[in-house]
């Protein structure tokens, strides 16, 4: 059995994925830090700018707004999401986040268990805004079912 040490990871580490909006990077992962439960990590959102609806079929994913004002629409309900509130979404749930505010707006997420396989973990259901951004199109991360 492969036993992992405890790592920290600096954001400065990951890579930006921005295919699905916003800039979403992957910090503690199973290939960063060898993660078996799920994964984490830090989604930057500029004002008016969003991630692009999705859900997670073998996922929860849990959300905590550490800056700014977003909207979420969950199953196609909009519902605000502030500073210092978390949101659990179920699985299934589809979601998109928006950031309704004036400034930037910084969200953490953490979804759990994997996906039996990455390319299970997230299931997209609207277009993404910029499918080419970060390589993603040649490179689908070993993440995916990433949020948010």
């Amino acid at each position: 059995m492969t036993r992992h040490h405890p790592r920290i990871v600096d954001l400065s580490e990951t890579q930006p994925n921005r295919r699905r909006g916003g800039d979403l990077r992957a910090v503690l992962t199973p290939t960063s830090v060898g993660s078996t439960s799920g994964f984490m990590g830090l989604a930057v959102m500029a004002p008016g700018e969003s991630i692009a609806e999705h859900y997670h079929p073998y996922s929860e994913e849990f959300v905590y707004v550490v800056s700014g004002s977003l909207e979420v629409d969950l199953d196609g309900e909009p519902h605000p999401l502030r500073t210092d509130q978390g949101l659990l979404v179920p699985l299934n749930v589809r979601h998109r986040f928006r950031n309704v505010g004036a400034t930037e707006a910084r969200m953490v997420f953490h979804l759990g268990p994997l996906a039996p396989r990455p390319e299970l973990g997230h299931v997209d259901t609207e277009e993404a805004p910029n499918p080419e951004a970060s390589g993603w199109a040649e490179r689908p991360p070993e993440h995916t079912g990433a949020v948010s």
